[in-house]
């Protein structure tokens, strides 16, 4: 089944032609919206038509019911004739301190397997200290300047895309990623040009963005990503975490990433290529 594409934004900001949008994209209609917010469907009609001037907090309300994403709320009350509510400062900004600390530890705690930590468009942000030991066995990371991108670095031929088993099953996978995966399942243009840029690389197949992610079937319950190394394959998959209840757009935007072998069969291997002992 083939993926729709998201609805294009509204120009221009207007809370009206915003709210349609969202409605759109959430499939919700009036009445449905109405229930959720407690908002009578009459007043979400006049809002829409800019025949009524909705209040700060039941614009904070209908944002709430159609999840939109703290940044999107944001541009939704400006349009309102609002300040911002969530501070959208740099992810290593003074109010996100005590979130980067501690995504400090639990990339500590994740050695000697790689953990990252990257933005809503797989930029890498922070790694723990076995992420760029454990690519650089694969490829020169000298060559890239920061921030890496993660997902130019598994479609690049001069990357890590050599050293990948079955590589068409991964970059399949990972094209669905990027859509599952997008911060209130919201493909912004940013994400658009990422994809864009990966389906121009060598032999991508214009199939894999309109594969939903039910069509994508297999023996195991995730794709593992196989790194061929001196003729053999290391089988990993990754574990995602986001920020739970976000108060800024920073942290919500945030993801973090950790691979763990994917079978027994790579634990020690692991560890030889690591240079660790195993456990």
């Amino acid at each position: 089944m083939p993926m729709q594409d998201p609805i294009a934004r509204p120009r221009g900001g207007q809370v009206g032609a915003l709210l349609r949008h969202w409605r759109d994209l959430r499939r919700k209609s009036q009445l449905e919206l109405s229930l959720d917010t407690g908002v009578s469907q009459r007043h979400l009609s006049f809002i829409e038509v800019g025949r009524s001037a909705p209040s700060r907090q039941m614009l904070i309300d209908i944002a709430t019911a159609l999840d939109m994403p703290l940044r999107d709320r944001n541009t939704l009350l400006l349009a309102g004739g609002y300040a911002p509510v969530y501070p959208d400062g740099a992810w290593d900004g003074p109010e996100m301190r005590s979130i980067t600390n501690a995504l400090e530890r639990m990339l500590r705690q994740h050695e000697p397997f790689p953990a990252l930590v990257m933005d809503r468009y797989w930029n890498v942000l922070m790694t723990n200290r076995s992420a760029p030991r454990f690519f650089s066995r694969f490829t020169d990371l000298s060559a890239r300047r920061a921030p890496r991108n993660m997902l130019h670095l598994l479609f690049d031929p001069g990357g890590l895309r050599p050293c990948i088993a079955d590589w068409p099953a991964v970059a399949e996978s990972l094209i669905q990623r990027v859509h599952r995966e997008a911060v209130g399942r919201v493909i912004d243009d940013k994400i658009k040009g990422l994809l864009a840029a990966l389906m121009a690389y060598p032999d991508v197949e214009p199939a894999w963005a309109s594969l939903s992610a039910a069509d994508i079937q297999g023996p195991t319950p995730v794709i593992p990503i196989g790194l061929v190394k001196d003729g053999r394959v290391l089988n990993y998959f990754s574990l995602v975490t986001t920020v739970g209840t976000p108060r800024t757009v920073a942290a919500q935007e945030l993801r973090i990433e950790c691979m763990v072998p994917a079978d027994e069969a790579t634990e020690a291997p692991h560890a030889e290529l690591m240079g660790e002992e195993p456990a």
